[in-house]
């Protein structure tokens, strides 16, 4: 039965009955994305019951949002030629800070984030005058919420809400080229997809296209996250030549770890044959290709030296205000002091616990000498120091 969920063409054609509309925008390339997409959930997932439900639910929300965004653009051709400039992006391996980071700067009144309950629900479009009261707001902070009960503990692990910023990964699962997938869902072949032959610049296109489409209710300087640009940042500079990256650094090993039993607590809630290991050998190999080539990228000239800015994850969190403040000089910005108290209060109400003991290195399963020596290069060249592995 779970085969009978995932045929693309049906649930393309559910989508355009759900919608009444039937234009998925220029090019045909997602569907690559959503067939490699629907076989894996089949054929690998390992879904339960309740996992068929969501997967579903997840393909069919990435469908009707394009639908929505490309029928909006379609009345609105001027969107077109709207600039997204200077963008911001917060890339680097995950569990590195790029979430507090991210959360602190999009206090800041001058950036503009996309919040999680306009990613998942954008049309109609944001409006200025209730982007803090539409009814999308109290809907999307209650299927978050639902997802805290069906596995308790989720939230903490991973910290979500309506009104925070939501990672691009989120966005380009419009195109179904997007790392979401496989962190959700057990995915080998999807994911080693996306690693070693997607071409990811049409995600990026349609990232733009996004963008565009919110910022058409309530403008501003986009401020963005993801640790899934750490594998593409020469895509991501050819849609976006002026963009400032902001890359966070820290032992990958530590990272591993943290990330792995992330995966194994969000795959929970749609399988119930999960195990820490597989977590951790996917992790390991996209932790290993993306630090790899993301140092190329930057070795290419891709990247001006002017865009991008390094953050070590230790100092980050000795001194977050000291940090913060480097980085806005770096990227040519003023901390004005009504950012930094709204960053402080911020900080003050979500003190984090540092992780505690979620994790455990000993649960991945594999060999920190080995993957010591695969990370080398990368600590030498930032100049990331080891850390007590837990």
């Amino acid at each position: 039965m779970t085969g009978n969920r995932f045929v693309p063409e049906v649930l393309v054609e559910q989508a355009c009955a759900a919608t009444g509309l039937d234009d998925f925008g220029d090019g045909s390339s997602w569907r690559e994305g959503l067939n490699l997409l629907c076989e894996g959930l089949v054929a690998d997932a390992r879904l339960n019951a309740l996992g068929v439900e969501i997967a579903a639910m997840d393909i069919t929300r990435a469908l009707t949002n394009r639908l929505q965004v490309i029928a909006w653009r379609t009345q609105h051709p001027a969107l077109a030629e709207a600039p997204v400039e200077r963008p911001i992006f917060i890339v680097g391996q995950p569990r590195t800070g790029t979430t507090i980071l991210f959360d602190l700067l999009a206090q800041d009144p001058a950036l503009r984030p996309p919040l999680t309950w306009e990613v998942d629900n954008p049309l109609p479009v944001p409006q200025p005058e209730t982007y803090d009261t539409d009814p999308r707001i109290a809907q999307t902070q209650a299927a978050l919420e639902m997802s805290e009960q069906i596995v308790p503990g989720l939230l903490t692990h991973h910290p979500m809400g309506a009104l925070v910023g939501q990672e691009c990964v989120r966005i380009t699962a419009g195109e179904f080229c997007s790392m979401i997938f496989p962190t959700q869902y057990r995915l080998p072949e999807y994911y080693r997809w996306l690693l070693y032959d997607a071409d990811h610049r049409p995600a990026y296109r349609y990232h733009r296209k996004f963008l565009q489409h919110l910022q058409s209710g309530v403008d501003g300087q986009w401020l963005l996250k993801s640790p899934a640009h750490l594998w593409q940042l020469d895509a991501l500079v050819a849609e976006y030549p002026d963009a400032l990256i902001v890359q966070t650094h820290r032992d990958p090993l530590n990272v591993i770890s943290s990330v792995s039993a992330l995966i194994h607590h969000l795959r929970r809630m749609a399988s119930d044959e999960s195990t820490i290991p597989d977590c951790a050998a996917q992790s390991c190999e996209q932790i290993v290709v993306g630090l790899e080539h993301a140092m190329a990228c930057r070795d290419s000239g891709t990247l001006a030296e002017h865009q991008v800015v390094d953050v070590q994850f230790a100092d980050f969190m000795r001194d977050p205000f000291t940090t913060i403040r480097s980085l806005y000089d770096r990227l040519g910005r003023e901390l004005e002091p009504v950012a930094e108290e709204r960053m402080r209060d911020f900080l003050a109400a979500h003190p984090g616990d540092h992780g505690g003991s979620r994790y455990r290195w000993q649960d991945t399963g594999l060999d920190a000498a080995e993957v010591r020596d695969r990370v080398s290069g990368y600590q030498r060249r930032y100049g990331v120091p080891d850390e007590t592995l837990r």
